[in-house]
């Protein structure tokens, strides 16, 4: 299945998602779908989140904590969850900050393994 089709797959049936991705560790978009009237910069938002996942990564070393496999960021207006396909990807889901966060974890979850095998 084409990479587009996984990721919106992903979106699909989950109310206020907004736009899901696969960046690079270094904040590079390699691929991502947006819902309609999602007005937010793509871009922007994936090179600083890689910012935040690269210091978050490193502390998780430094703790010993294991392996890092998910992160959520929730504002006032938009919830980002972040999951670690391998260690140089990651697929991030944006949704409304009224967006069902329950359902977008468990289709992120379960397309993760999808698109991990896709990208390899």
């Amino acid at each position: 299945m084409p990479l587009k089709d996984m990721l919106s797959d992903v979106i699909a049936g989950v109310e206020g998602a907004l736009s899901v991705m696969v960046m690079a560790s270094d904040g590079v978009a390699v691929a991502e779908v947006t819902a309609d009237g999602a007005a937010f910069d793509l871009q922007l938002i994936s090179v600083e989140y890689a910012t935040v996942l690269k210091e978050i990564r490193r502390t998780v070393e430094v703790i010993h904590a294991g392996e890092l496999e998910e992160v959520c960021v929730t504002t006032d207006r938009l919830r980002a969850i972040m999951r670690a396909l391998n260690d140089e990807l990651f697929a991030v889901l944006i949704l409304s900050r009224e967006g069902n966060i329950g359902m977008g974890r468990h289709r992120l979850h379960l397309k993760s393994f999808e698109l991990a095998r896709e990208l390899t």
